[in-house]
C-alpha cells in the first residue's frame, strides 16, 4: 500500500536537514523515510523549509512572535492544510506543533498528533480532541506518565538519530559544548557557570527565536556570561554540529524543563561524546550515569562531571547509541503506525506490530 502522508510543522520553525528543534528534526527524518520507502510525503511548513517530498510553504513570521502573529500563522496553516487535502488523496495528517489544536482539519482523514513537548505546555483540549479520528502519541515513557490519566494515547515511539551519519570522528579537544534553543527552560546559564567552575572552555550554539522571553533571557543571562573562553556561535547546521559534537569533551544539557526526549544527547553519544545532564524528564532514560555520561543535580556537580568526562569511553557511547537510538527503528515504527491508522485500525481496537512493517 502506497501512502500519502501530510506532515504539518510548528508554524514558526523551518524544517529540513539543518532544523534546530527536535520536532522539526523528527518531521524532516520521517519526510525522508517516506520518500525513501516509495510513499508520497507532503509537508506544510514555513518558507525557508526544505522537504524531501513536496513542500507546501506558508509565510514565515519575520518579526516578534506575538499573539497577533500566532493567529495569522494559524490561519495560514489552516488554509495550507485544507488546500493540500483537496489536492492530494491524503491517507493521514501527522501534526507536530504545540498548537496543533488551533488548525486541525475538518473531520475526515485520520490525524496523528505527536506530543514533542512537556504535557503541561499543551492546553487541556489537546488531550481530549473533539474531532473524530484524531490520535495522540508521546515520545518517551516519562512524558506519557505526565499526561492526564484519562488521555487516550497510542503507544509511545522513541525518537532516533542518524547514527551512521554521525559516525565521522574528529580528534577530541578540551572544550565542553551546549547546544539547543536559547530560552529560559534550557538553562544554558548553568552550563556557562559550570564550565567556568571547571576551568574548561565552553561553546554554546543554537537559535534565539523571536519570542520576547527568549530574547530577554539571551540578553540578561547569556550575553553577560560570555568571554574569550565561553563563546556563543549562533545556530549551526548538521555538518558543523557533527564536528562540534565529535570534538567536544562532553555535551552539557542543563535543562530546567521536564524534557520529553533529547535528540542532541542522542547525537552526542552517536559521536562518541558523553553527556552531562540535569535529571529533567526523560534525560535519565537517555544518559546511563557513569557509563555514557553523568546525571548531576547542580552547577558544582556539573563542574566535577566536566572534569571527569575524559574518563568515559567514546566507543561505549557510540555502541549504546547504535543499540538504542537508531533513526531507522523510529522511522519503521511510525511508518507501521501510519499504515495501521490509514487502514482504520488502532491499538485501541486491535494490536499493531509497531516494530515491524505493519503488514
Amino acid at each position: 500500500m502506497t501512502l500519502t502522508i501530510l506532515s504539518v510543522a510548528f508554524p514558526f520553525a523551518p524544517v529540513g536537514p539543518d532544523a534546530v528543534g527536535g520536532a522539526e528534526q523528527v518531521l524532516s527524518s520521517l519526510d525522508h523515510a517516506l520518500v525513501q520507502a516509495g510513499h508520497r510525503s507532503v509537508v506544510v511548513a514555513c518558507a525557508g523549509s526544505i522537504a524531501a517530498g513536496t513542500l507546501v510553504a506558508v509565510p514565515r513570521t519575520e518579526g516578534p512572535i506575538t499573539e497577533a502573529a500566532r493567529r495569522l500563522a494559524h490561519r495560514h496553516h489552516s488554509a495550507a492544510i485544507e488546500g493540500a487535502l483537496r489536492r492530494w488523496p491524503v491517507d493521514l495528517v501527522h501534526m507536530h506543533g504545540l498548537d496543533f489544536c488551533d488548525y486541525l482539519p475538518a473531520p475526515g482523514v485520520p490525524v496523528l498528533a505527536t506530543l514533542h513537548l512537556p504535557p503541561e505546555w499543551y492546553p487541556p483540549a489537546a488531550f481530549a480532541p473533539t474531532r473524530p479520528n484524531t490520535f495522540l502519541n508521546c515520545v518517551s515513557a516519562s512524558q506519557r506518565a505526565r499526561c492526564p490519566p484519562d488521555a487516550a494515547l497510542l503507544p509511545e515511539i522513541s525518537n532516533g538519530v542518524p547514527v551512521a551519519r554521525l559516525a565521522a570522528r574528529h580528534a577530541k579537544r578540551g572544550f565542553a559544548l551546549a547546544l539547543g534553543r536559547i530560552c529560559p527552560e534550557k538553562g544554558f546559564h548553568h552550563a556557562l557557570e559550570a564550565a567556568g567552575r571547571a576551568g574548561v572552555a565552553l561553546l554554546l550554539a543554537g537559535e534565539v527565536y523571536r519570542y520576547g522571553a527568549h530574547e530577554t533571557y539571551f540578553r540578561r543571562e547569556i550575553v553577560p556570561r560570555l568571554d574569550r573562553r565561553r563563546r556563543y556561535l549562533g545556530p549551526v547546521g548538521f555538518a558543523r554540529k557533527r564536528r562540534l559534537l565529535s570534538a567536544a569533551r562532553c555535551l552539557l544539557v542543563p535543562s530546567l524543563a521536564p524534557e520529553t526526549s533529547s535528540l542532541v544527547a542522542m547525537e552526542a553519544l552517536a559521536c562518541g561524546t558523553p553527556v552531562i545532564a540535569f535529571p529533567a524528564g526523560a534525560l535519565p532514560e537517555i544518559v546511563e550515569h557513569g557509563r555514557t555520561g553523568f546525571i548531576v543535580r547542580d552547577e558544582p556537580e556539573m563542574a566535577d562531571a566536566i572534569r571527569a568526562a575524559c574518563r568515559l569511553d567514546p566507543a561505549e557511547c557510540r555502541a549504546v547509541a547504535r543499540m538504542r537510538f537508531s533513526l531507522e527503528r523510529m522511522s519503521e515504527r511510525y511508518l507501521a503506525l501510519y499504515l495501521a491508522l490509514a487502514r482504520g485500525a488502532t491499538p485501541f481496537q486491535a494490536p499493531v506490530d509497531l516494530a515491524g512493517a505493519g503488514a
